[in-house]
């Protein structure tokens, strides 16, 4: 159990971080890569409002150009436009621009401020573009613009290959820097969560051994006194005797009861799970309360799926439907009724016993009717003569058979217990 619950916490405790840390990755990521959008098209942007070109740096109006630069690289004679931050960003940026005629054919390609990419490929490269529905977007590591000029189209690349490329370094380091993180975290907890259980753990062992070996103790005293009672008996009738006899089988039941519980638990009984015929357990069952639910005037009826295999004992699946059948006998109304149902489903094997109850059980209450001694208030209580602890070890029962066990109420004072196994 123990096990579970600290793989449960690891588990619980893993998908929170990597949770937290991958929205914190997917978050400064996508700020990064919107960024380098922004920054982008705010060149392409420059570009687009002077032909293609960068604006002239105000300190060099009226400045020659060097007589060794080409034409095409000359800045044309213009204010620096607003959204140049940086007057060493026009030579910094590297781009090229193609001019297409309506059909796509080359008027003119500028690739005077790139060496990575030839006339031929700009072109090349503009008329593929031309040919998308989008007017910007991305080939390759090139950003591009397409901008109205007359009838004629300009496309306008702008390389983003350091900016992209820095940002797919910045992502491959925070993902590995996460993951690593991740396992550390992860080997933290593996360590300290079992520290952690360890004490919690060993007092719920110590506590189930004290009540096995205190049950143990208790049966020779009681075997004792029910001896005596015995002898006391057999001298004549005696009300104490026979009171003292009655108590001392309940006590002798809740005794072997919990011994059967806390071995369940510990994993000490040892159930053969052989092929058993759930049908014929449950109808058997069934057959055998049919004179106790006519004499206290209760209904029983039943819906059971012939040829119902399961992997299990037959006596603990037995000794599971006495169970679910008294406690449903003991906390229904006079006239109440008590429907067994045992059907194959698509997730396995069903068996539903549903009761009716003198009042409505709520949810709160029906998630603890399987802990030991829990009694509801209203519609459980020491009258029925019962300890509490049946339907604990009914779901004992059923865990030692790899099933589940449900409580489910309603609000029409009926009470459902599902019981789900894997066919066998």
């Amino acid at each position: 159990m123990f096990g579970k619950l600290r793989f449960r916490f690891i588990l619980i405790s893993m998908l929170s971080v990597i949770l937290v840390l991958g929205t914190i990755i997917v978050a400064i990521n996508a700020i990064n890569y919107r960024e380098t959008l922004r920054n982008a098209d705010d060149i392409l942007e420059i570009l687009a409002n002077n032909e293609g070109q960068f604006p002239m740096m105000p300190d060099n109006e009226g400045m020659e150009a060097p007589p060794e630069m080409p034409e095409s690289r000359q800045f044309p004679q213009m204010p620096m436009d607003p959204m140049m931050r940086s007057p060493e960003l026009a030579y910094e940026s590297r781009y090229f621009s193609v001019l297409l005629d309506r059909d796509g054919n080359v008027i003119f390609s500028d690739t005077g401020m790139i060496a990575a990419v030839t006339p031929h490929e700009a072109e090349a490269l503009a008329q593929e573009v031309f040919g998308l529905s989008k007017d910007k977007g991305f080939s390759g590591d090139y950003r591009y613009l397409k901008v109205k000029s007359g009838d004629d189209t300009r496309i306008i690349f702008y390389d983003c290959g350091r900016s992209l490329n820095s940002f797919r370094t910045f992502r491959s380091a925070s993902i590995l820097i996460s993951a690593s993180g991740t396992v550390i975290v992860f080997l933290l907890i593996f360590f300290a969560s079992g520290r952690i259980v360890r004490p919690v753990a060993e007092s719920y062992e110590k506590q189930k051994r004290f009540i096995t070996d205190a049950g143990h103790e208790i049966k020779t005293p009681l075997a004792i006194i029910n001896a005596d009672a015995d002898v006391i008996l057999s001298e004549g009738e005696s009300q104490w005797a026979d009171d003292i006899k009655g108590q001392v089988g309940r006590l002798t039941e809740l005794t072997n009861n919990l011994i059967y519980l806390s071995k369940m638990e510990e994993g000490q009984t040892d159930i053969p799970m052989i092929r058993t015929d759930l049908s014929g357990v449950v109808t058997k069952s069934c057959e055998s309360f049919a004179s106790r639910y006519i004499t206290e005037n209760r209904i029983l009826s039943k819906d059971i799926e012939t040829e119902v295999f399961v992997k299990g004992d037959e006596k603990s699946l037995g000794q599971l439907m006495s169970i679910l059948l008294d406690n449903a006998l003991k906390y229904s109304p006079e006239g109440g009724k008590t429907e067994v149902s045992l059907k194959k489903t698509s997730k396995g094997i069903r068996l539903t016993v549903t009761n009716d109850t003198v009042n409505v059980i709520d949810k709160e209450s029906s998630d603890k009717l399987f802990d030991r001694f829990y009694r509801t208030d209203k519609s459980r209580n020491s009258e029925t003569g019962g300890h509490g602890i049946g339907l604990s070890i009914a779901k004992a029962i059923v865990t030692a058979h790899k099933g589940r066990i449900t409580a489910n109420p309603s609000d029409e004072k009926k009470l459902a217990i599902n019981v789900t196994f894997i066919e066998g």
